[in-house]
C-alpha cells in the first residue's frame, strides 16, 4: 500500500494527472509514464495533445461524468478528482470513503 508520509516507503505511480498549459515537453512524459503502465488522466487541450501524439489517455470528463465548464476554468474541481489526490494511504477510514464511492487514487500530478 502506498504511504506517501513515509519517506523509506516509495510510492508507486499508478494513476497520473496531467494539465498543462505549456506543452513542451507533454508528449515525452506521457511515453515514459505510459511505459511505465501508469494511467493518465488529463484535461481538454493537454488529452488532445497526448491521443494525437498516440499515448492512451483517459479525459477528465470520464473520471469526473461530468463536462469542463466556464471555458475550461472548471474541469478538476471534483470530489472524484480532490479525493484522489488527497486521501491519505493506509487510513482504514479513508480507504473505506474512496471505496465506497468509487474515488480511484491519483499519485502524481502534472500542472
Amino acid at each position: 500500500m502506498n504511504q506517501p508520509d513515509r519517506p523509506d516507503h516509495p510510492v508507486r505511480i499508478r494513476r497520473a494527472l496531467l494539465s498543462v498549459h505549456d506543452k513542451q515537453g507533454l508528449v515525452e512524459l506521457g511515453r515514459s509514464l505510459a511505459a511505465r503502465g501508469v494511467e493518465l488522466i488529463s484535461t481538454g487541450g493537454t488529452a488532445r495533445a497526448l491521443s494525437d501524439a498516440g499515448i492512451a489517455v483517459t479525459p477528465i470528463e470520464a473520471v469526473t461524468k461530468f463536462p469542463e465548464m466556464l471555458d475550461g476554468r472548471v474541469k478538476t474541481l471534483h470530489p472524484a478528482i480532490h479525493g484522489g489526490l488527497l486521501f491519505r494511504r493506509g487510513v482504514e477510514s479513508h480507504e473505506r470513503a474512496v471505496c465506497e464511492h468509487g474515488i480511484g487514487a491519483i499519485d502524481l500530478v502534472c500542472v
